[in-house]
């Protein structure tokens, strides 16, 4: 065993399904699996059944993309390539199952449908490895394994820190302070904006256990789309990564909110308040507010920072333009060059009935392009290898510092998938604490 399998030890919930032995594995039966189901003694085959089969695949494949990018419009930037190839490879091997089996016994069916099943899990495993959203078999069961925490609710005294003094400065961690954060799953209602969404998720860090409690700065992170809140707890590592942070830092960590900008997996909200949803009022004021109103943290500004990844990166800088006064840092990981549902003239229609002014009174670029932000702070991160977005996010920073932000850009190994967003987050921890006056 080597890789993850060796740091993981000898859990099978902790091993890699996109490095090392297992998806190699799966790759090399999958592709077995193939040439089995595409091998025949028969004339007939090959020259009738054969080429029927690569036929249909390829025509179901063309099928799929056309539904998908063009008819259902799920994701705004479309099926990339490769995600599209390892669908057709899945699809050919249920094609050569199906178009095998009339003359066969159920013993030969039974075998070709176990072919065509392994070809569908070796796609999997290659979409699963090309955006490694489910790096161990432990996240992929989350939503079945996962344990939250009760939510710790209720005020207690809290620590005072000195004018001209960081949190860490006057903080001294108390003996049995949890080495852990929790994490807690809760409903966080739109009353403000009458916005339905799923629950969010909450993780707070171990000093926030403690009697005095410091006061804890506020992380608000959305995923891309489609995506959940969960996505970051388990595929996005953020316990693990607050965790690792708060031990070095006794205990102390940014307070991370988990919530859905776009209502469900599959929505696209826009982050915006049009005839599709009210998100901007949602993330701006239901989110604040029950933050205030049930937990303990630091205020101001400055206390609130808002991250995301791909279209969450965009909505990110969207609530940094359009509600300073509660965002004063935010995190773009990955983001996009403008809120979109596919195409400039669909969004203006279906969000803003046709009115291209509405839409520019609220689009990034168009509000940094009028007004300046001095005393906002915002990161811009994406991945070396991603061609598509690398250049959008590059374009939106030079906008950031035009607009008189306090910008950084940064690279980091990767394309447009869950490495670069764990290493977004992760890399910026330490800058996110430090705009917060957590840490000097």
């Amino acid at each position: 065993m080597t890789g993850r399998m060796q740091q993981a030890g000898w859990n099978p919930l902790d091993w890699s399904l996109t490095t090392g032995v297992i998806p190699a594995v799966v790759l090399a039966v999958g592709a077995a699996a193939l040439l089995g189901l595409v091998y025949s003694r028969s004339r007939h085959w090959w020259t009738r059944r054969l080429p029927c089969a690569v036929v249909l695949a390829a025509a179901l494949t063309v099928l799929v993309r056309f539904v998908v990018d063009d008819w259902w419009v799920p994701f705004p930037d479309g099926l990339p390539r490769k995600t599209l190839f390892w669908i057709g490879v899945a699809i050919l091997g249920i094609c050569l199952a199906l178009l095998r089996m009339p003359p066969l016994r159920w013993r030969g069916r039974a075998l070709a449908a176990l072919a065509a099943a392994l070809v569908v899990l070796t796609a999997s495993s290659e979409i699963n490895r090309q955006f490694d959203e489910n790096p161990t078999l432990r996240v992929l069961l989350a939503p079945w394994i996962g344990k939250t925490d009760a939510l710790t609710t209720g005020q207690v005294p809290s620590v005072q820190v000195p004018a001209g003094k960081t949190l860490s400065e006057v903080w001294h961690a108390p003996p049995g302070l949890p080495t852990k954060g929790t994490v807690s799953t809760t409903p966080i209602p739109g009353v403000k904006s009458g916005f339905k969404t799923m629950d969010a998720y909450v993780y707070l860090p171990p000093a926030y256990q403690a009697n005095p409690r410091p006061l804890l700065p506020v992380l608000v992170m959305l995923t891309g789309q489609p995506g959940t809140p969960s996505d970051w707890v388990g595929t996005g590592q953020v316990p693990e990564q607050m965790d690792a942070f708060a031990a070095a830092h006794q205990g102390l960590a940014p307070i991370v909110l988990m919530v859905s900008q776009n209502g469900s997996e599959w929505g696209n909200s826009l982050c915006m308040n049009s005839k599709i949803a009210q998100s901007q009022t949602y993330l701006a004021q239901d989110v604040p507010d029950w933050t205030r109103t049930h937990l303990q943290t630091a205020s101001g500004r400055k206390a609130f920072a808002i991250g995301g990844l791909s279209q969450g990166g965009t909505c990110s800088i969207q609530l940094a333009v359009n509600a300073p006064e509660v965002y004063g840092t935010f995190l773009d990981i990955s983001g996009q060059l403008e809120p979109t549902l596919g195409t400039r003239q669909d969004t203006v229609d279906k969000a803003f009935g046709g009115d291209e002014a509405a839409f520019e009174a609220v689009d990034p670029l168009h509000v940094m392009a009028r007004k300046k932000f001095p005393d906002t702070a915002g990161a811009f991160v994406v991945g070396a290898s991603d061609g598509e977005f690398g250049p959008q996010v590059r374009e939106v920073y030079q906008a950031a510092l035009a607009a008189g932000m306090q910008a950084t850009f940064q690279t980091v190994p990767g394309s447009h998938d869950w490495n670069t967003f764990r290493a977004g987050l992760g890399n910026n921890i330490p800058w996110l604490a430090q705009q917060a006056g957590m840490i000097r």
